[in-house]
């Protein structure tokens, strides 16, 4: 089994990326850590689901259906994009059922996944396609920031060298990558911290929320900023074909410009919303009348002299 002899921020720690061992197959820390995040990430979804106004049973259809089709898109984004360009040659390899190992998924793989599966899932189970989405984001944001540790125990998804001899990260596999002494940015850490944060934020922005799917293009706006960064950074990117296009990093730049469109966009929908206002008649009946006539009406009754 391999051991690595790992230095962060001066701590000196031994990981094995290996948990146990059952009749010979072993269980990866990787795979405990990515299982943790979902559960917890289900865990804060079935637990808001009714603030969100969302029937639980049928969140509980769409997610079985949703979970197990996006870790196979997280795998296919994987290998399209494959840096050693091994792609999907077959059944058998794209599982690891061919010896090399089911190594290798990529995360934008499983959200987009998890976001055009599911939404087809709500419209069968007739349930608010904005509404899901909104407690999926905030879903997704525990798992990727549980889940990035994954990354840490089996020693990937670090980034250059730091330049210094304190802030950073060192092992075996950053050594066979940077040079042995040379700290690498921890970029597992800087995403989880990233992902938890925003965590915190868009669970108490949901509650104060205006509209539907306001929460998920936030996640989008959140997590792509911290993306384009942070995976600049990366030694370990996956590339556009033929290209020194970081595709993550592209995919999230677009996201950012997207999100902070609608967002935009939607703000000024909700503003000339605000310029109505609804009433009682004399006879209980509703009536719908803009704040600008209103205002104008009381000040004209203001300036009418008494007769």
């Amino acid at each position: 089994m391999t051991t690595y002899h790992v230095t962060i921020f001066g701590i000196n720690l031994t990981i094995n990326p290996v948990a146990f061992s059952i009749a010979g197959w072993d269980i990866y820390w990787y795979g405990i850590i990515i299982a943790c995040g979902f559960g917890l990430a289900l865990l804060y979804a079935f637990r808001n689901a009714k603030r969100f106004e969302i029937d639980l049973d049928r969140l509980l259809d769409v997610v079985l259906v949703t979970a197990p089709i996006a870790v196979l898109c997280a795998r296919a984004y994987y290998l399209l994009f494959d840096p050693s360009g091994v792609g999907i040659k077959s059944f058998s390899q794209f599982f690891g059922f061919d010896g090399s190992g089911f190594q290798g998924l990529a995360i934008y793989g499983g959200v987009v996944g998890a976001a055009v599966v599911g939404t087809v899932m709500c419209k069968i189970r007739k349930i608010s396609i904005p509404a899901t989405l909104d407690l999926a984001a905030i879903g997704f944001l525990i798992g990727q920031g549980i889940g990035r540790w994954g990354n840490f125990t089996n020693q990937e998804a670090f980034g250059a060298a730091t330049g210094s001899n304190f802030w950073g990260m060192t092992s075996e596999n950053v050594a066979r990558e940077l040079g042995e002494g040379v700290l690498a940015h921890p970029c597992f850490l800087y995403e989880s911290i990233w992902c938890l944060t925003g965590f915190v934020v868009l669970h108490i922005l949901s509650k104060k929320k205006q509209y539907k799917g306001q929460i998920a293009l936030g996640y989008c706006l959140w997590y792509g900023v911290g993306r384009v960064i942070i995976e600049g950074l990366r030694t370990d990117s996956l590339y556009l074909w033929g290209t020194s296009i970081r595709v993550s990093q592209a995919l999230s730049l677009l996201l950012v410009i997207s999100s902070v469109t609608v967002l935009a966009v939607m703000e000024v929908r909700r503003k000339k919303k605000l310029e109505n206002a609804t009433y009682e008649n004399i006879f209980g009946e509703v009536e719908e009348t803009t704040i600008t006539e209103i205002s104008s009406s009381e000040n004209a009754e203001e300036e009418t002299p008494d007769a």
